[in-house]
Parts: C-alpha cells; structure tokens; sequence
C-alpha cells in the first residue's frame, strides 16, 4: 500500500461528481477538500466524498495543509481565474477540466501560467483513455500504414442542464466547438501528430433549445457542425457532430484511412441513456479493414460494467485519474 494521495477539488456538479465517484475506486486516493457553492450540489457531493471537508471559499481550500493534488471541474469561464489564483497560492499538481480557457483574450494568461507554474498541469482531454479509443490509438499506424484522412462523427443526445445553466450560453461556455469538441480536435492532433494550419466550418443551431429562456435571455449554443481540418503534414481531419440524434446506436464513430488500410472504432453514449425496451446497450468494437487482402476484423471493446456505472465517459474518467496519480506519485 502506498501513501493516500489527497485531492482538493473545486467544482461538483455533474461532472465533478463523476470525477469524486471514481475517485473513490482508486486504491490509495482519497477527496479530503470540496469547494461548491452551489448548496444543493454540495450536498450531493458529500455522499461520494463523506469525509471531505466542505470548504466556504478556494481560499479556504487552498490552505488546507494536507492536500497533494488539485482537480478543477468549475463552469468553465472561470477556470483561468482559477488557474491563476492557484498558481499563486498553492501551485500543485493539477487535473482541470477542458477546455482551459473559452476566448482568445486568455492565451496569453495561460502561456504565462504555462511557462511559470511549478508542478505538472494535466488538462483532461479524456477521450484518450475510452478504452475503445485507446485500442483504436494503439492500432492506427498498423492498420492504416500512416493516416492520410481522420474522420470523427458525434451523433449524441442535447446539453444536459448544468449549475445556473451555464453551459447555454458561449461567453460561459466558450461555444460548443470549444466545450465538447475540443476533445476531438486534440484527437486530430494526437492521431496525425501535426498542427492545424487552415479550419472551414459550418454549424448553427438548428433544433435544441430555441424555446428555452433564462432571465429573460435564449441560449445561443449551437447543435450542430461541421469542421475540415488540414493540418502542416499535409493530412486533414473532418468533424460531423449533431447534438439532437440520442437515438444513434453508437455516439462516436471515428474512422482513419491510409495506404495499407482503414481502422474505425464504435464508441457506445451513456448506459443510463439507452433504451433498455430494445435490448442490452451495444458494446464498444474496433473494425480493421485492410486492403491486402480485404476484409473486416471487428474486435469487441468491452469496459468495466463499474466503471460504466459510475460515469457517462466509457471508463475514461477513471483510467485518466490512475495515470495522474502515478504523475503525482
């Protein structure tokens, strides 16, 4: 048995409390900070983190003696602000939630931050670790003899609704190509290891939330898109995502192509979402396809059914903390 890591964690709403359930999995990992203002979702919190402190205030957080990491799951308009003030007052290892800032008037907060911060900053882009998206990463360059096109689909069902409904709205969010796409960008990036150098898009909102109001104001969030990326090496990567299409088998639908072959992986949303009158929710699968000789390969991708239980991610969630943590250690 190691020594316990302790979190401080600021922010427990959805997602802060699917990070404070899986958590609770890791051996030798334990929450003993929340900040929450929201009450009720500070309560709801307590129960997968019963002993925790509930801290009033970051700054209270933030001088608690017994703290070795830090996890930041706030709305997200405010994680540079927060960035900075623990840069200031604790700087330590750090898990934040993406994306790290929503307007172009931050980067230049966040290069400082970059440059100067003492300890390791790990921001969750946590579709790398989907156990089917890690199995497809592991047999991409194989299957494909070098990804010449990227193709990344998201058919999924709408923005749930968060704290003060926060994530209807760009300046908060920093629009939905940054909020829930930037995973797959980073993807883009990962997969055909070079950087952006031209992006077309097209996107609106077509169907959610038109008959929506807050204080009197419509959300201005799209639900849907398209995206072409060509990137510096020469290849190029495209983005299809519908926010209004829950009824899809598969969420995520992601497809490589190169001179020796294509690789897809079938990615399944949240168990909870499925419609369980029609049967048992699909199960994850790679699907190799080469073209000496052709013929499809599928390999099914099963994940953990606690893991599935405890958070919407396919398991992502929990084997990005396990990798933190030995960054940590």
């Amino acid at each position: 048995m190691g020594k316990t890591v302790n979190y401080g964690v600021i922010g427990c709403g959805m997602m802060g409390q699917e990070h404070l359930r899986n958590i609770g999995l890791l051996p030798d990992a334990r929450v003993a900070a929340i900040f929450e203002p929201d009450q009720a979702m500070a309560h709801a919190a307590k129960q997968f983190a019963g002993g925790a402190t509930l801290c009033n205030s970051l700054d209270q957080l933030l001088d608690m003696a017994d703290l070795d990491c830090l996890l930041v799951v706030s709305p997200n308009h405010v994680h540079v602000d927060q960035f900075e003030q623990i840069a200031n007052q604790r700087p330590l290892p750090l898990l934040i939630e993406k994306p790290l800032y929503t307007t172009p008037g931050d980067a230049l907060r966040v290069d400082f931050l970059q440059a100067s911060y003492p300890a390791p900053v790990w921001v969750a882009m946590e579709y790398r670790y989907m156990p089917p998206i890690a199995a497809f990463l592991n047999e991409t360059d194989a299957a494909t003899g070098g990804v010449t096109m990227l193709s990344i689909r998201e058919h999924r069902y709408p923005f749930l609704h968060k704290v003060s409904n926060w994530n209807r709205f760009n300046r908060y969010s920093g629009g939905t190509l940054v909020e829930k796409c930037c995973h797959f960008f980073d993807l883009m990036r990962l997969i055909l290891r070079s950087e952006p150098v031209r992006v077309m898009a097209s996107g609106g909102q077509d169907v959610n939330h038109k008959g929506e109001s807050y204080d009197g104001e419509a959300p201005d969030i799209w639900d849907a898109a398209f995206v072409i990326v060509d990137f510096a090496n020469g290849k190029r990567a495209m983005l299809e995502l519908c926010m209004y299409a829950e009824g899809s088998r598969y969420q995520e639908e992601i497809s490589a192509v190169g001179p020796s072959g294509r690789i897809e992986a079938k990615v399944p949303g949240p168990t909870r979402f499925w419609n369980a009158e029609i049967g048992p929710p699909p199960v994850a699968r790679v699907i190799l396809s080469p073209r000496f000789p052709t013929g499809p390969r599928e390999v099914e991708i099963p994940v953990d059914p606690t893991l599935l239980e405890v958070g919407d991610h396919n398991g992502s969630t929990f084997y990005q903390h396990r990798r933190f943590l030995d960054v940590v250690r």
